[in-house]
C-alpha cells in the first residue's frame, strides 16, 4: 500500500530541490515513488502546480503505437499496411492523449489544490506517493533540511521521526586535524 507523505518549505524552489534528489534517490532503488507533485505559491499568491507524472503525452505514446499496430494489421486485410499504420497510428495517440487528460492517477488534485491553498506565499510543497523507501538511508539523505509534514498516511510513530529527522541538524564530517609543523 502506498503511503502519502506531504512536506512543506519555506522557500519556493525547495520542493523541487528534494524532489530533484529523491528522483535520484529513485535510480538507487532506495525509495518508489508511485506520484510526486510540486506546489509553489508565489509571492503575489498564485498557486503553480507541477504534475511528475504527465499522463497526456504518455497516453498518445501508448495510445500511437498501439493505434499503429492495430491499423497496420487492419491495413494488411485491406493490402495496404502502411496507410493502416499511419491511420491507426494517428487515431491511436489521439485517443490515448484525450484519455490521458481525463485520468485522474496517484494523489488526488482536488487535496492538492487545497492543501496548496494552505501554504504561505513565496512557499513550497511536495506532495509524495510513495510505493516502497529504505526508510533509514532516505531520512538520512534528507536530515536537517527544516521541512514540515503537513500530512501523511504515516502512523504517528513514523510521522513523528519523519519529523525529527528534517528537523535534526545534518551530519557534518569532522574536520581534518591541522598540522602545525
Amino acid at each position: 500500500m502506498s503511503e502519502l507523505v506531504v512536506l512543506g518549505f519555506d522557500t519556493a524552489d525547495k520542493a523541487d530541490s528534494i524532489l530533484n534528489r529523491l528522483v535520484q534517490l529513485e535510480k538507487e532503488y532506495l525509495v518508489d515513488l508511485e506520484d510526486a507533485v510540486v506546489a509553489v505559491r508565489d509571492s503575489s499568491g498564485k498557486v503553480r502546480l507541477k504534475q511528475s507524472l504527465n499522463l497526456t503525452a504518455a497516453g498518445a505514446a501508448s495510445g500511437g503505437v498501439s493505434g499503429a499496430l492495430w491499423g497496420s494489421l487492419v491495413g494488411l486485410l485491406f493490402l495496404n499496411p502502411l496507410a493502416g499504420m499511419v491511420l491507426g497510428g494517428a487515431f491511436g495517440a489521439g485517443s490515448g492523449a484525450l484519455a490521458g487528460s481525463i485520468t485522474d492517477y496517484g494523489i488526488d488534485d482536488d487535496l492538492v489544490k487545497r492543501l496548496a491553498e494552505a501554504i504561505p506565499a513565496d512557499s513550497s510543497a511536495l506532495f509524495l506517493l510513495i510505493r516502497k523507501a529504505q526508510p533509514e538511508k532516505v531520512l538520512e539523505a534528507f536530515k536537517g533540511e527544516q521541512a514540515k509534514v503537513l500530512r501523511s498516511s504515516l502512523s504517528p510513530e513514523q510521522e513523528e521521526r519523519l519529523s525529527r529527522a528534517l528537523a535534526a541538524e545534518p551530519l557534518v564530517p569532522p574536520a581534518p586535524p591541522s598540522s602545525n609543523v
